[in-house]
């Protein structure tokens, strides 16, 4: 990794951007595995703004790699104004541009914050009948992760 993409990367993980979960959120998605540690959870809340649905607010919560939460925490900044559709048309390549390209090994991180992205975007129920938002039916992200319950058998092999 380049001295600027790992400036870049150390700086949001001292300083993450909308982090946590959102109680009043209009939409919630997860993606990922326990099975290979990286999960991450977006919440999504819209507000009107010129006659149209725009997303006001973007937080997250993530088991993963540095890399994957600070393309979350960038990603979330850039999502504030866009419209559902705009944001789900942006691929995990532009989510991650503020913090330039990422190395091959690392791509993986942005496309689980598209993932997360396009999974609450489509269970979005601010406009659905039902009063209730999706936030409040699903489990923590920490639950969720505890809830996959997996053997685990470690083999030490020596040279």
């Amino acid at each position: 990794m380049s001295q600027d993409l790992e400036a870049k990367i150390e700086e949001a993980i001292k300083n993450p951007r909308n982090l946590g979960e959102m109680k009043d959120a209009d939409a919630v998605g997860t993606v990922g595995s326990a099975d290979c540690g990286d999960m991450l959870r977006m919440w999504i809340k819209f507000k009107e703004q010129d006659g149209k649905k725009v997303i006001d607010r973007a937080t997250f919560q993530s088991f993963g790699c540095q890399t994957a939460i600070a393309v979350a925490s960038v990603a979330t900044e850039m999502l504030r104004g866009k419209t559902a559709a705009e944001a789900r048309s942006m691929s995990g390549e532009e989510l991650a541009a503020p913090l330039g390209a990422l190395p091959p090994v690392k791509i993986h991180c942005a496309q689980l914050v598209e993932d997360a992205l396009r999974n609450a975007l489509s269970g979005d129920r601010s406009t659905a009948a039902s009063a209730e938002p999706t936030a409040a039916k699903s489990p923590t992200l920490l639950d969720q992760f505890a809830g996959e319950k997996k053997k685990l058998k470690v083999v030490i092999e020596k040279n």
